[in-house]
């Protein structure tokens, strides 16, 4: 498996990804996707051996033109928690066939990588209704905490708001 910054080329099997991990990230088409990309500080790809498409993640900096109602909560609570310099991991996919293979470690190995120094803290959050056991005992297994909980405006979804303290280089 290889890491690697991800390109426009990367874009069309992104959202093929994104679009069929939902409610886990929430559905965008490829306009949106375009642009969320365009915001991001770091945004990768994981290549598997074979060759095919294992996953993506998308971080955003502070201060972004973004609606996320979850990354306007940490943009306004930041600052309360002792993170006035964070970065949001807005979201991360795993291809079913890419699962238990070390793609959400390879993620975050080059998030802390690529953060450190620049960060104090990554956020990011998973859903708790509907629950995804899976990612919530992933992201405790690599050292986030929970920070909070939020609901989604319309009431179908509710998160466990996560932090991940960087080390400062």
């Amino acid at each position: 498996m290889a890491i690697r910054d991800l390109g426009q080329a990367d874009l069309p099997a992104a959202l093929a990804l994104n679009n069929a991990n939902v409610p886990a990230v929430s559905e965008l088409d490829a306009p949106e996707l375009a642009r969320l990309t365009s915001l991001t500080s770091v945004a990768l790809v994981a290549d598997l051996d074979d060759g095919s498409f294992g996953g993506f993640c998308m971080v955003m900096p502070p201060g972004v033109d973004y609606a996320s109602v979850n990354y306007r909560w940490f943009t306004d609570h930041a600052a309360g928690l002792g993170h006035a310099d964070f970065a949001y991991l807005d979201r991360i996919a795993v291809a079913p066939a890419a699962r238990r293979r070390g793609v959400g470690r390879g993620f975050y190995a080059r998030l802390v990588d690529a953060l450190s120094g620049r960060a104090s803290v990554l956020f990011c959050e998973v859903n708790v209704e509907p629950r995804n056991d899976i990612s919530l005992a992933f992201h405790e297994s690599v050292g986030f905490r929970s920070v909070g909980e939020l609901d989604s405006p319309d009431g179908t979804k509710r998160v466990s708001l996560l932090a991940l303290e960087l080390p400062d280089i």
